[in-house]
């Protein structure tokens, strides 16, 4: 990707003179403290530095610096922290103890292995001297499952890899996490492999004894702060935008992608900007002998602390097609991509949206997204089914310490997507990425409805429920209701009105699971969880899934089936 590669050099020697100091990396995506931290924006209720985060994930300095205000408010007293809260607290502390500036001698291990290894209690190698930092850990998991529509084949994963990050001088942050996985899931989502051609969350991959799978999962950024306000983060992962448990803008479902990202944060405001390098849709991706094409694309979040407990941002993507070439006009870092979009004759994909996040009482979040692709008022007040009316739309809520019970979380959330959204009359211009959806993983035409609990007794064990059911319109290869976000909306099926929500042949679908972790030493876990799952419809025969699983995993979240 020549041109962010010279973009990254030219604001490299531009800025490097007003380069400012307290650089920081990024947690992981779907990291283990997120569910405390989300509870800790909560209770704080009014704090910005929680508030304005809506890109994904968080930065580790702002993690540890208002997890030390919490503590010294519930020092303090005025603020509530259970026993299991004071536990994730001090995890996030230790797991990020570059930028803890008080007395970090908890964090030490009891016992050292040869005066090297695990001298701290978070990191099997760490480094903390005045201008370096570097922690060094292995990445691990192994989980067996049953599965009782299988062959005799039981599902599995196998995953081996480790994780670095530093800083130098603190002024200047890197992070690499890789790892070698061999994988079976379950009959469902081997079906989607194969009609995607890209293992959900990864892409590439070979085949690993006839059913399974055998991938890399490599990824890393450079990060440097410039002139205090300016955060520029530069590497090849994946994001995540917005606060429910799935995102209609951007989600991390899919493959990782190389990227350059600039956020600007001064006064209420929190300003993202993404320039990313894609893999359009590619039958025979996997051949793993051709040079694949690239698009490009831009995204921007703009959030807003409109008050003190309610934070509102702006959305635009575009997702411009003219293969294996930059269209320079969208380096402008200034929002309105719609505006260079139509300049460019109207050509490219760009979706615009909303969010809010409202923060009541030291108790309840309520958060939403309306995600635009097209829209026409008169046709929707028409109420023929146009097809033309493409959007999403997202309302959720949560609740903490529910029923006055400590750490007993509850999440409840409703997406909805019409039909045709995200796709384009060009192929290459949908809104997707080597072979999958950028945003949620149904793609379009359905209706989700998603509940969460959660509740963590005791600090070393937590225990969810989760229950996801949808409605969704089901394409052939003879039909298209919109549903498949790869196929052209010239390809429609029957005409321009007559798409209501879901659209077509309809299906029905569930997918619940109960999941028991217990922590038995620092980042390390055994999980146990079993799993159901449901698809019907008539047009396909039914698809029923329980599965049961057993695993254990250190420095990584677990491998998720949720779709």
């Amino acid at each position: 990707m020549q041109f962010i590669v010279k973009t990254v050099f030219g604001l490299s020697i531009t800025i490097i003179p007003f380069i400012s100091w307290s650089q920081s990396t990024y947690l992981q995506q779907s990291n283990k403290h997120q569910a405390f931290l989300d509870r800790l924006e909560i209770k704080l209720q009014s704090n910005l530095s929680l508030n304005i985060e809506s890109a994904k994930s968080l930065n580790r300095r702002t993690a540890v610096r208002t997890s030390e205000l919490a503590d010294s408010l519930y020092r303090s007293g005025a603020l509530q922290l259970s026993k299991v809260d004071q536990y994730n607290l001090q995890s996030v502390l230790m797991n990020n103890s570059e930028w803890v500036e008080g007395d970090k001698s908890s964090f030490n291990s009891r016992k050292s292995v040869w005066n090297t290894f695990y001298k701290t209690k978070a990191n099997l190698f760490e480094v903390n001297e005045k201008d370096f930092f570097l922690a060094v850990n292995p990445v691990f998991q192994g989980q067996i499952s049953e599965q009782t529509d299988y062959d005799g084949k039981r599902p599995f994963v196998n995953t081996k890899g480790i994780s670095v990050r530093g800083m130098i001088a603190d002024r200047l942050g890197f992070s690499a996490y890789v790892t070698d996985n061999q994988e079976r899931g379950p009959l469902f989502v081997q079906q989607r492999i194969a009609a995607m051609n890209a293992v959900p969350g990864v892409g590439f991959y070979k085949r690993y004894k006839t059913t399974g799978t055998d991938y890399f999962d490599a990824r890393g950024s450079i990060n440097f702060t410039a002139a205090k306000y300016l955060d520029f983060q530069f590497g090849y992962d994946k994001m995540f935008i917005g606060n429910g448990y799935r995102s209609l803008f951007l989600s991390d479902f899919g493959n990782s992608y190389l990227f350059l990202k600039i956020s600007t944060r001064i006064w209420k405001f929190n300003y993202t900007n993404i320039w990313t390098e894609l893999t359009p849709t590619t039958p025979g991706i996997n051949n793993g002998d051709k040079l694949l094409d690239k698009k490009y694309a831009a995204i921007r979040h703009l959030s807003l602390q409109a008050t003190k407990w309610l934070n509102v941002g702006i959305f635009e993507s575009v997702v411009f097609g003219r293969r294996n070439h930059f269209d320079f006009t969208y380096l402008n870092p200034i929002m309105f991509l719609r505006v260079s979009e139509q300049q460019n004759g109207s050509a490219d994909n760009a979706m615009v949206g909303f969010d809010f996040k409202a923060n009541v009482a030291k108790k309840l979040q309520f958060y939403g997204q309306w995600m635009i692709d097209e829209f026409k008022q008169s046709e929707l007040r028409a109420g023929k089914g146009w097809w033309g009316n493409k959007f999403g739309i997202q309302l959720g809520g949560k609740y903490i310490d529910a029923f006055k019970i400590n750490n007993l979380d509850l999440q409840g959330e409703l997406n909805l997507v019409r039909p045709f959204t995200y796709s384009h009359y060009d192929s290459i211009s949908t809104y997707t990425h080597y072979n999958q959806p950028m945003a949620h993983p149904l793609g379009a035409n359905f209706i989700e409805a998603i509940g969460i609990i959660r509740y963590q007794p005791i600090p070393k064990l937590t225990a969810s429920a989760r229950l996801i059911f949808w409605k969704q319109g089901v394409d052939t290869a003879k039909s298209n209701f919109g549903t498949d976000i790869f196929k052209t909306n010239d390809t429609r099926s029957h005409g321009d009105y007559g798409y209501k929500l879901p659209a077509g042949p309809r299906s029905t679908g569930f997918n619940a699971q109960l999941l028991v972790s217990y922590e038995l030493k620092e980042n390390l876990f055994i999980d146990g969880s079993v799993m159901i799952r449901k698809l019907t419809a008539n047009v396909f025969p039914d698809q029923k899934t329980n599965l049961f699983s057993l695993g254990i995993r250190m420095n990584m979240m677990r491998r998720e089936y949720d779709y």
